[in-house]
């Protein structure tokens, strides 16, 4: 399945975010590709928002694999500040409704 996702980075912390995720840490990349994340993508614009796409046979058993992670649960914690709202990312993710899609 491909599944769509938006949230908000604050707009102070927008230069710090871009460069954290150029260094991912390589258990989180490994963590995330063993939970079944793939061709996972972040796009973000200019005002923080943030969107995410991956391909996954279950978003909901990917997202409850990656909970179980320690890696992620040291990601979550770290990321959290980056974004607006309370809760970490995964806790937040509203997946949005595929309307179209052209093979």
């Amino acid at each position: 399945m491909r599944v769509c996702f938006t949230l908000r980075v604050r707009p102070d912390r927008l230069d710090e975010y871009r460069a954290r995720h150029r260094e991912v840490w390589p258990g989180m990349r490994a963590a995330l590709s063993e939970a079944g994340w793939r061709n996972y993508s972040l796009f973000l614009a200019p005002d923080g928002l943030l969107v995410g796409y991956l391909e996954c046979d279950d978003f909901d058993a990917a997202l409850a694999e990656m909970a179980r992670r320690e890696v992620n649960a040291r990601w979550q914690a770290e990321m959290a500040e980056f974004f607006e709202g309370d809760g970490n990312a995964d806790e937040r993710m509203r997946p949005l409704d595929e309307v179209f899609h052209l093979d």
